[in-house]
């Protein structure tokens, strides 16, 4: 039977259970991902949210009855689901998760062999449009499930990023929201010589403290919290599905994820002289001046992890940052992980002996930013459109590789539309000047609310 099925957005399946989401749906998707890629074998994993076990039945079902196989490892972080993917050399992989959406919402990652994405222009329209068609291919036989734990080998895996010679018993919180990360810090503390406070560790569906997602400044509370009570080095929180780890320094501060990534940069070309690092462009003069002063190269990518994925396979980039705190690495089959970025942050305090407020705080003062500011409004072309008018005869650089740059002697700014939301997302940064990238931070918002009128 032909249906509609609404939860396909531009990177992955994500939408309300049950009415955009459930078991049929599921089902299908299992079914049409295992006929779109000729699959003999796929990696299963899911998150912590109470509809996920349910959903994940209903995809092992679609999986094995359209043939394939499947190894399924549980309750896991989207990152694990990669790591199997690539790790165990099957192909493709699916993570049932909606990462830090709403309770009432669930979703599912999908990848191919070696952990590719597969999004709306690699594959996902052809696998919704032959999932609600409903109709499939008759295999020869059903295939059957396996269930693996291949935590310690990720693990393992894990670890290959830093010296454990190097490394000081630090003290760290480390906050997972009730997700599913806390199992991680579980099984990797023994190989460490680090102390860590573990805040809402256990993993609980219900989110007792409300939905993880440290990008929201009232979700950051209960670390800051427990880093000033514990006089801990550093702070770290991921999202439900644990692919974004978001810092705070040792006086409970947040560090915007846009320093993080120099930070990281910086200490991957150390270790990969010349390396070439992958960028988004809405906050850029940090990365690349961290990045020209190591001997690297910055490449601007598109924002998203397909775009950053694909920009970094086509240069062979070490590493990929994007501010939103998904950080990307070429030897985890240069995708996105929320567990190597701590791991190596806390290298970088136990090598240098500095504070991690004493590695940004130059940074900061020589690029001050604005951290993206989302505006909700009627009419986003028309204001973007309008904004460029005023400022293109100044302008030194204009580029709509995403959205809309516009780069000045002492400051720039990237403007661009949600793609699922009538919502503008504005970053601004300058050179050296706080109260310069102030100024024109209430310039520009001043413009969308007169532009939107």
């Amino acid at each position: 039977m032909e249906i509609d099925i609404s939860c396909f957005k531009a990177y992955d399946i994500r939408g309300r259970v049950p009415e955009q989401l459930n078991e049929d749906v599921a089902y299908r998707v299992g079914r049409a991902f295992v006929d779109f890629l000729g699959a003999k074998t796929v990696v299963v994993g899911h998150d912590i949210r109470l509809t996920s076990e349910q959903l994940t039945d209903a995809l092992v079902k679609g999986i094995t009855e359209a043939g394939a196989d499947v190894i399924h490892i549980g309750q896991v972080g989207t990152e694990e689901v990669y790591f199997g993917t690539f790790h165990l050399g099957v192909d493709g992989g699916i993570c049932v998760t909606a990462s830090h959406n709403p309770m009432d919402y669930n979703g599912m990652k999908l990848v191919r062999e070696g952990s590719r994405p597969i999004s709306g222009d690699t594959g996902l329209v052809d696998i919704r449009a032959m999932a609600e068609k409903g109709e499939f291919n008759t295999p020869e036989k059903v295939g059957v499930v396996e269930k693996r734990n291949i935590r310690p080998e990720y693990i393992d895996h894990l670890l290959t990023y830093v010296d454990p010679s190097v490394l000081k018993p630090l003290k760290m919180v480390c906050n997972a929201g009730n997700g599913g990360a806390g199992a991680v810090i579980d099984g990797i503390e023994s190989h460490l010589p680090f102390e860590f406070i573990k805040v809402h560790h256990q993993p609980d569906g219900s989110f007792p403290n409300g939905i993880p997602n440290p990008l929201l400044p009232e979700r950051r509370s209960a670390t800051i919290e427990a880093v000033k009570k514990s006089g801990a080095d550093l702070g770290f929180a991921w999202d439900g599905d644990f692919d974004r780890c978001f810092f705070f320094d040792e006086t409970g501060s947040f560090i915007e994820g846009y320093y993080v990534v120099g930070l990281l940069a910086e200490a991957f070309l150390k270790k990969n002289p010349g390396a070439n690092i992958v960028h988004d462009p809405r906050l850029t003069w940090n990365t690349i001046d961290i990045t020209e002063q190591g001997g690297g190269e910055a490449v601007l990518s598109k924002t998203g992890h397909a775009f950053i994925k694909e920009k970094m396979r086509a240069v062979d980039a070490v590493y990929g940052g994007e501010m939103s705190a998904h950080h990307y690495f070429r030897d985890f089959a240069y995708c996105d992980n929320g567990n190597i970025p701590w791991l190596l942050v806390a290298e970088l305090l136990s090598r240098t002996g500095k504070k991690l407020s004493e590695l940004v705080k130059d940074r900061v003062a020589k690029f001050p930013c604005s951290g993206e500011l989302n505006n909700t409004v009627n009419d986003p072309k028309k204001i973007i459109s309008e904004i460029e008018a005023h400022y293109t005869l100044s302008a030194k650089v204009v580029a709509k590789v995403d959205g809309l740059t516009m780069e000045f002697d002492d400051w720039r700014f990237n403007i661009r539309m949600s793609s699922t939301e009538p919502v503008l997302r504005l970053n601004i940064e300058s050179a050296g000047d706080q109260a310069l990238m102030e100024a024109k931070t209430e310039e520009l918002l001043g413009m969308v609310k007169r532009f939107d009128a």
